[in-house]
């Protein structure tokens, strides 16, 4: 089976847009992918497209062109992203197409997501008792986590800190305010133990790949970056996940761990030799978490990796380059995308004071509803 590689990548900036639908945004993103390849739309022989609140992203072919390509609307929680990059590449794999784009975005309502037990399989009561929302989840998750592994909240105040800075100098990045550590675990508790900067916000955004066979990205001219391992898990029995109704006494892994261990194996590739990552940090334990599950590190020993800048751009293993979920916002379709749109940029280097020196395989992981988790894994 072919190789696959990206030839093309555009972003529309995160944050908040008055005046402007997801759609638009969306339009955006694609239009500088194509313009980012060299190419034209009636160039495109397939899409896949996510939108979680901003309608189905096939409603853009009317504003690119109707060409008669294949595009499928693709819907899979926070993963949305990954989701339909994973589907891209494997219709290249499978030799049926030389080149598609990936398209994700969204404009969701300001304040918390407001998910729909009916849409998890839960019944009515669950939401009804505040189970739904995500920012308890995450925090009770964290609490056991911290107590398990001996973290403390100055850990969780420096992941924000740390993201914070890098969307300061970010384009594409919504929050571009620093803050130091005492400023973040100061700030007002929302869900303990998460201080209101510790969390991401819903947002509005929209990002886009041009990906291609080895054939075409040659006859192109833009075979520089590949896609080395392209992975989604879903759930165990015993994990512990969004949404879950109860905890087992026997845990089980994470879908992070085996999506990971996928991507690793696809790729030929371990944790020592990733130069850059993008991980989901939906909150500041999240990011943490992410760390050992994708095999950056050992359980507990995040605590003393953010206490020596090991995460900072210039450490041993730089973290959310453009200051993610934390300093993007998180729009739903887009959000993955972006991740792999970071880290596109960042392999081409020329990014300034966010450029990771000597940069040549890229990590990106996404986690999302029910359970479910997609990483991909490129480089030169």
């Amino acid at each position: 089976m072919d190789d696959v590689y990206i030839i093309g990548a555009g972003i529309h900036t995160f944050g908040r847009h008055p005046g402007k639908s997801g759609l638009d945004q969306g339009e955006y993103a694609v239009r500088e992918a194509l313009k980012d390849a060299g190419l034209n739309w009636s160039d495109m022989q397939f899409g896949f497209g996510g939108s979680a609140s901003a309608g189905h992203a096939d409603a853009i072919l009317p504003r690119l062109g109707l060409t008669g390509a294949q595009f499928i609307n693709v819907s899979n929680g926070c993963a949305t992203g990954g989701s339909a990059l994973l589907s891209g590449y494997w219709a290249i794999k499978s030799g049926e197409f030389d080149i598609g784009i990936i398209v994700g975005f969204d404009k969701h309502d300001r304040g918390a997501f407001n998910p729909q037990p009916v849409e998890s399989g839960l019944p009515q009561w669950y939401g009804d008792a505040g189970f739904m929302l995500t920012t308890q989840f995450f925090a009770l998750k964290t609490q056991r986590y911290m107590h398990e592994h001996g973290i403390s909240p100055l850990t969780l105040a420096r992941v924000a800190e740390k993201n914070l800075a890098n969307g300061a100098i970010t384009d594409h990045a919504w929050r571009k305010t620093p803050l130091d550590a005492q400023s973040i675990l100061d700030a007002p508790m929302v869900s303990d133990p998460f201080t209101k900067y510790m969390f991401c916000s819903p947002a509005e955004g929209g990002a886009a790949l041009i990906i291609a066979s080895a054939k075409k990205a040659r006859e192109l001219g833009r075979d520089q970056i590949r896609i080395h391992g392209a992975t989604v898990k879903t759930r165990f029995e015993g994990s512990f996940e969004v949404f879950a109704p109860s905890l087992t006494i026997e845990r089980d892994v994470s879908p992070c761990e085996t999506a990971s261990k996928a991507a690793y194996e696809m790729a030929g590739l371990g944790p020592k030799d990733i130069d850059v990552a993008q991980i989901q940090d939906t909150e500041s334990g999240a990011e943490i978490m992410h760390m050992a599950e994708n095999g950056f590190c050992k359980d507990g020993d995040q605590e003393q990796l953010l206490a020596d800048g090991e995460t900072r751009i210039g450490g041993r293993l730089p973290t959310n380059t453009d200051g993610g979920c934390i300093a993007c916002g998180e729009p739903i379709g887009a959000s993955g995308l972006r991740q792999v749109y970071e880290n596109v940029v960042q392999l081409r280097g020329g990014l300034g004071a966010r450029q990771v020196e000597g940069a040549r395989v890229a990590y990106s992981q996404v986690y999302g509803a029910p359970g479910i988790s997609a990483v991909c894994i490129i480089g030169e």
